[in-house]
């Protein structure tokens, strides 16, 4: 296995640096104006919330994005995934989010998949250390990352565009690099170039130094790879900046000083916010509230619920983080909400933005679909789901498959799908009221079941006993 490859480059290297053989090229590197203000509109936005260092950034950094000037080129910018579980959730959108805008504005982006550093596990911003992932399950993660990635990154092209050339999008994966190095060589050319004192005094470290349960050599060697990724970016594909939540900024402070010190070359990180609960928690995994972006983990339904439910204190900055709607038009949607704020439009015009980004047209459709059957009783929107959908909108229903004989009854249908105790008392929750089917109140436990009425045309009914439990029937041979 090789040793790392640190050789300097001469400034203004990357200008014929390798465009990135990547997943997913979303357009040309060709230039446009309007890029200047990139920084400052995201910063207004709130999208963008720090940039590093301090000293540069303000002249040096829009400088380099101002597309428009003499010499300018397409820049890239990357951000990191670690796949610790098989989805992304809520909380990286809006770091994909400011990848996408560069994107937009003819620059190149890196979403890095570290299959790699999810082994060492980042301690940034936690208290004690993750769960160690072996490597198959990492690996498995890992694909299923890409994939999201991918889609996403689809979803933003189709469905987004704003007719002007979009730089590129690409999907790596830090193993692609560590899998080629040795262990003791990557520590006598690279650990060289890093000091303790600097280390240790990262916040992330100190926080954990001084914690109970203390920190692993794993976790305090997790800047050193997460630096060299930055690294191995810049020299690779020209990449001068590094975005990453406000948790990541000391890491992003290890990968400049490690390019700096090689190359004398500056390079920049931007952080954007991170998004908390109403309680203060960050989103995620580790706090047991994560919203998922996969679907197999949280559906359209739900991530639509998410933001509609959204306060309204709250939802003027979501659509400024979590949409690309112009901000007067998000001045027109806040005014109207003054005026009639019991249609909740910010709500749902958000909800639908991030629906349509993250599960494409047909994930939107399902969400408003699943929205009409189970808060307005809409029996047009039951008829038209699928058997996916109604187990997504009624998780904890149970599902049956059932053959319809000639006479079945409303009581038979209950007992058959074992919503109702036997004897008097089951007979009895249908004449009292507790018993409904698709919406409709059913009083005669003796009335035969009516196609179109008591069974959809999609062949199914749903069974509602009291106010929460639902049980979904599949007829057969109807």
């Amino acid at each position: 296995m090789a040793a790392p490859m640190l050789r300097l480059f001469p400034r203004g290297w990357w200008a014929s640096a390798p465009t990135p053989s990547g997943v997913l090229p979303l357009g040309s590197r060709e230039a446009h104006s309007g890029a200047q203000g990139l920084l400052a509109a995201q910063k207004a936005r709130g999208l963008f919330k720090d940039f590093f260092p301090e000293t540069g950034t303000k002249v040096e950094l829009p400088e380099l994005f101002d597309r428009g000037s003499a010499g300018s080129f397409p820049q890239t910018i990357y951000c990191g995934f670690d796949p610790t579980a098989d989805s992304l959730h809520v909380g990286h959108l809006l770091a994909l989010l400011g990848l996408f805008h560069f994107q937009r504005a003819g620059h190149n982006a890196i979403a890095l998949v570290g299959s790699a550093t999810a082994r060492l596990g980042d301690p940034s911003g936690r208290t004690k250390e993750r769960e160690a992932l072996g490597a198959e399950r990492v690996l498995a993660n890992a694909r299923a990352l890409r994939r999201g990635l991918e889609a996403l990154a689809a979803n933003h092209q189709e469905l987004f565009s704003d007719g002007r050339p979009w730089g590129s999008f690409t999907v790596l994966d830090n193993a692609a690099w560590y899998q080629k190095q040795q262990l003791v060589n990557f520590l006598a050319t690279v650990g060289g170039h890093f000091r303790m004192g600097t280390l240790l005094s990262r916040l992330s470290v100190q926080a954990r130094l001084k914690s109970p349960e203390g920190m692993s050599l794993t976790e305090f060697f997790y800047q050193v790879l997460q630096a060299y990724d930055f690294y191995h970016l810049f020299q690779r594909y020209g990449c001068r900046v590094q975005l990453g939540g406000s948790d990541q900024l000391g890491n992003i402070m290890s990968g400049y000083e490690f390019i700096h010190k090689l190359t004398g070359e500056d390079v920049f990180g931007i952080t954007v916010p991170l998004i908390t609960s109403t309680t203060g928690a960050k989103l995620g995994k580790s706090a047991g509230n994560a919203v998922w972006l996969n679907r197999d983990k949280t559906s359209p339904f739900e991530l639509y619920q998410f933001f509609v439910r959204q306060q309204d204190d709250s939802v003027e900055r979501y659509l400024k983080l979590f949409t690309f709607l112009p901000l007067p038009e998000i001045d027109h949607i806040m005014q109207l909400h003054l005026k009639e704020p019991e249609k909740r439009g910010p709500q749902k015009r958000l909800a639908a933005e991030v629906t349509k980004l993250v599960h494409g047209r047909e994930g939107l459709d399902s969400a408003k679909r699943c929205t009409q059957a189970l808060y307005h009783s809409s029996i047009d929107a039951l008829e038209v789901m699928s058997d996916q959908e109604l187990k997504e909108l009624f998780k904890e229903a149970s599902f049956s498959e059932l053959v319809l004989d000639p006479g079945t009854s409303v009581l038979d249908t209950c007992r058959k799908a074992n919503a109702i105790p036997d004897g008097p008392r089951g007979y009895r929750m249908i004449t009292e009221g507790g018993v409904s089917i698709n919406h409709r109140q059913v009083t005669n436990p003796e009335s035969v079941l009516v196609v179109g009425q008591h069974i959809l045309k999609n062949g199914l009914s749903l069974l509602k006993i009291g106010k929460r439990n639902f049980y979904i029937i599949k007829w057969l041979q109807l």
